[in-house]
C-alpha cells in the first residue's frame, strides 16, 4: 500500500531554452505533474551543450560533452534528497559515442531510477545495443511510448518485460477556436490546409509531400501545403541550410510557390497547436521505417486531424482502426492518392476526425502525468520492499 509520503523526483533530459523535442516534452511532463499531490515539483537535471539560462526548476547541470561531468552529477545526485531519477534517453543528447558516457552515471548513482526510451532500433550498432542492455538491466522500470517496441526491448536489447510500461506521448490540452475562424486569422481563408510541423532534417522526407500537392494542384486549386519550423540545430551546426534550401528550389521550378509555404521558426506551444487545429490534413512522409515514437504526429492525434503518413512503426500504430492513411514510403504519387481520397471523401474525413480523436483524447498530459506518477510511487514503493527484505 504506497504511503502518503510526498516524493522527490528529478528528471534528466535536455531542457528548455534548449531548442529540443525532448526538451518541450519533459518541460510539459513536468509542469502537468507539479499539479500532483503526492510529488513534490519535480526537478531538473539539464544536459548542456551549450551555455543556456535555465530557470529555477534546473538544480543540476550535466555537461553533454565532459566525461567527468557524467560522474560528478552522479554524486550530487547520490548527495542530494532526489529519491527517483528519470532519465530521458535519446542517443544523441548524451556525449560520446553513441551516448555511452551516460553508463557512467548509471553506474554510480545509488537511488533507482526510471529509463524513459525515445528512440528503439530495431537493428541497432553493436554500441547502441550495448547502451540500452546496460541501461534496461540497472533501471527499475522503462518507459516506452507505443506497444510496437515492447517485442524489441524484449528480444534485441534483453529487459525485462514485467519492467516495460507503456505511457502514450503526452499533448498538451486547450480550447481553441474553430478551424474556419483561426484560418481566417492566419491568411488562410477558403484555403484546404495540409500541414508538417517540427524540426526539418532530411529524413522527414519533406520533398515527396512537395512533389504530391505539386501533383495536385491544378485539380484543387485552393491547396496550401504548410511546412512549419526550423532546421534541426543539429542539421545547421554540420550542413547549414542546404536541405532547406533544396525544397525551397523544389517549390520554385515545381511552380507552387503559391501552394507551398514555410513558417522557417521553432514554433511555440500555442503556435502548433493553433496550426494543427486549422489543417485539415496533417502529413509525416518520414523515410525511417522504424521510428518508433514521433512527438508531432502524437499531437496531431491528440487534436484528431486527418493523418496521411509513410508506414514507419508508429503511425501504423496510432493510425490503425481506420485512424488514418498509411502511404508507401519515398513515393509522392501514393501520398497524392491519399490527400486526394480525403478531398474528395468529405464523410470519409469527418470520420477519420472523430476515430483519431477519441484516441487522441486518451493523450493528454494530464492522463499522462497520472500515469508517470503513479508509476513513481509503485517504484519507489517496490525499491522500499525490496530493499528491506534485502536488509
Amino acid at each position: 500500500m504506497a504511503s502518503n509520503r510526498i516524493r522527490n523526483v528529478a528528471f534528466l533530459s535536455t531542457y528548455p531554452p534548449r531548442e529540443c523535442g525532448l526538451a518541450t516534452f519533459t518541460d510539459d511532463l513536468v509542469r502537468e505533474l507539479d499539479k500532483v499531490e503526492l510529488i513534490n515539483n519535480p526537478k531538473v537535471i539539464a544536459v548542456s551543450d551549450n551555455d543556456y539560462s535555465y530557470g529555477s526548476r534546473v538544480i543540476m547541470e550535466l555537461k553533454q560533452h565532459e566525461r567527468e561531468s557524467y560522474t560528478k552529477i552522479a554524486e550530487e545526485i547520490n548527495n542530494s534528497d532526489i529519491e527517483l531519477l528519470v532519465i530521458e534517453h535519446e542517443y544523441g543528447i548524451f556525449g560520446g559515442e553513441d551516448g555511452e558516457y551516460i553508463l557512467d552515471l548509471a553506474e554510480k548513482i545509488q537511488i533507482p531510477f526510471i529509463l524513459t526510451v525515445h528512440t528503439v532500433l530495431p537493428s541497432p550498432k553493436e554500441k547502441q545495443k550495448k547502451i540500452l542492455e546496460v541501461l534496461g538491466e540497472k533501471s527499475a522500470r522503462v518507459v516506452t511510448m507505443a506497444k510496437n517496441t515492447i517485442p524489441i526491448l524484449e528480444k534485441v536489447y534483453g529487459i525485462d518485460p514485467a519492467k516495460i510500461e507503456v505511457i502514450h506521448h503526452g499533448v498538451p490540452y486547450k480550447i481553441l477556436e474553430p478551424r474556419e475562424k483561426l484560418k481566417k486569422k492566419f491568411g488562410l481563408e477558403n484555403r484546404t490546409v495540409i500541414s508538417t510541423f517540427g524540426l526539418i532534417s532530411p529524413g522527414k522526407g519533406l520533398e515527396y509531400g512537395i512533389e504530391a500537392v505539386a501533383k495536385l494542384a491544378k485539380k484543387y486549386k485552393d491547396i496550401v501545403y504548410l511546412i512549419l519550423g526550423q532546421t534541426h540545430p543539429c542539421v545547421k551546426r554540420e550542413f547549414g541550410e542546404v536541405y532547406r534550401e533544396k525544397l525551397v528550389q523544389m517549390v520554385e521550378e515545381l511552380g507552387v510557390k503559391e501552394h507551398v509555404w514555410f513558417v522557417d521558426k521553432y514554433l511555440t506551444r500555442d503556435e502548433i497547436m493553433n496550426y494543427l487545429q486549422l489543417s485539415d490534413i496533417y502529413m509525416t512522409p518520414y523515410l525511417g521505417k522504424d521510428q518508433a515514437v514521433s512527438g508531432t504526429l502524437a499531437y496531431a492525434v491528440g487534436y484528431g486531424r486527418v493523418i496521411i503518413s509513410t508506414p514507419y512503426s508508429y503511425a501504423k500504430e496510432m493510425l490503425a482502426e481506420g485512424r488514418g492513411l498509411l502511404a508507401e514510403f519515398e513515393d509522392a504519387d501514393s501520398l497524392a492518392k491519399h490527400i486526394e481520397y480525403v478531398l474528395d471523401n468529405p464523410e470519409a474525413k469527418k470520420e477519420m476526425e472523430r476515430r483519431t480523436l477519441s484516441l487522441g483524447r486518451t493523450m493528454m498530459w494530464e492522463n499522462v502525468a497520472s500515469c508517470y506518477s503513479r508509476l513513481f510511487i509503485d517504484t519507489l514503493e517496490e525499491t522500499k520492499l525490496s530493499g528491506s527484505m534485502i536488509g
